[in-house]
């Protein structure tokens, strides 16, 4: 993929300029990485050395430097991107946790719910903010790919029930018709209780 080429790329100018004590990535230190320097300074993700740097360069290694390069802001930030980025889902469910697929809408709604995590006095199941965040979106499907455990499933089906009150009724119903997982007033659980 070139996405993942780019990143390894940016890895190795990393690399190479935290060795550096000038803070470049010289020829000498990578003769064969030039043409995919070319390739990272056409993009903006990676500086290249200007003729009065290449000469400070040549003066402090002692030899003439035809060409340096160094992270630029935009790669640095996309490398500190790369390190957070959610990884990859794997396809198929964990034990206990069955595949559940999300309309935009409905993905709205939770992230709005797993949002207040901090404010609600029945806040959402332990790992459920992290799989919203985990989520992987479907092109073809057009929609959101989440592994559920039947109780992140009831806190979800929870959610939906709020925003069913507060806007529309469609992300509940479809949750409900699609999973069986619905929530409703009841006696149990501070007043409330999932019926699945």
């Amino acid at each position: 993929m070139q996405g993942d080429r780019t990143l390894e790329a940016l890895r190795a100018v990393w690399a190479y300029q935290e060795k550096a004590e000038h803070g470049w990535v010289l020829d000498a230190a990578a003769p064969s990485f030039q043409r995919r320097a070319r390739s990272l300074a056409g993009e903006g993700l990676v500086d290249t050395a200007d003729r009065e740097t290449r000469a400070e360069l040549s003066a402090w290694e002692g030899r003439p430097v035809r060409w340096a390069v160094r992270l630029s802001a935009t790669g640095h930030d996309l490398l500190a991107y790369a390190g957070v980025r959610p990884a990859p889902m794997s396809l198929e469910p964990g034990p206990g946790e069955r595949l559940v697929e999300l309309a935009p809408s409905q993905m709205t709604a939770l992230r709005v719910f797993v949002g207040l995590i901090g404010e609600l006095k029945s806040p959402p199941a332990t790992g459920l903010a992290e799989q919203v965040r985990t989520a992987v979106y479907d092109r073809g499907a057009r929609r959101w790919q989440l592994h559920l455990t039947q109780e992140q499933m009831e806190s979800a089906a929870y959610g939906f029930w709020l925003h069913r009150l507060t806007g529309s009724a469609a992300e509940a119903n479809r949750f409900g018709r699609d999973y069986k997982v619905q929530f409703a007033p009841g006696p149990k659980s501070n007043g409330w209780a999932a019926i699945s």
